[in-house]
């Protein structure tokens, strides 16, 4: 059983090695970085949203902003379209569950705004229905995918696809991906920047 413990973990360090060796996916995380503080400059705020893992994902991204990453600063604004029960189970109820993203984002994003997609396989028929609306409505796109980024990379203005096959890899990139995305914009902002 521990050679299985650290099989699991010998894979999951070999995906991160692999983001950590691929320059073009690192330059599109500096550039989502570079978005979102530009985008906090403003009135704006990023809204994300996934399902299941990546929904729990999008609520813990959106946690590290609005109360604290690494240290005590004013409150940055974001928005998990996946934490009101009445809104998902009334559009699910009304519209089908594949507007359950996309009609809160009609109602809560505005232009300017970054609409981050959380999806491993990029696939998500929900998340594809709330890039249609963001394009509509001049928010920018980033998906935060797996794979071979599916359709979501494919629409989407930046395609964050982490190379893993592995529904957990992919998740556990993500939130490291998250997390860093945080860090920065909070140091950005509020610090003495990155280098």
């Amino acid at each position: 059983m521990k050679n299985y413990i650290k099989d699991q973990i010998k894979k999951s360090y070999e995906t991160k090695q692999a983001i950590y060796e691929n320059e073009e996916l690192l330059n599109k995380i500096v550039e989502v970085c570079r978005a979102c503080v530009e985008l906090y400059k403003g009135k704006n705020k990023t809204i994300l949203a996934g399902n299941g893992g990546s929904a729990a994902d999008a609520q813990h991204i959106a946690a590290e902003l609005v109360g604290r990453y690494g240290f005590d600063r004013p409150s940055i604004p974001s928005l998990a379209l996946t934490t009101d029960t009445s809104n998902l189970t009334a559009i699910g109820n009304d519209y089908g569950y594949d507007k359950v993203f996309s009609r809160q984002l009609e109602g809560m994003g505005q232009e300017g705004d970054i609409f981050f997609g959380i999806s491993t396989s990029g696939n998500s028929k929900n998340i594809i229905n709330a890039f249609e609306v963001a394009k509509q409505k001049g928010i920018k796109t980033v998906a935060l995918v797996g794979r071979d980024g599916g359709e979501m990379a494919k629409m989407a203005d930046i395609a964050l696809v982490v190379p893993s096959d592995s529904t957990p890899r992919i998740q556990e990139s993500h939130i490291l991906i998250g997390h860093i995305i945080c860090d920065i914009i909070e140091k950005e902002i509020f610090g003495d920047g990155v280098n």
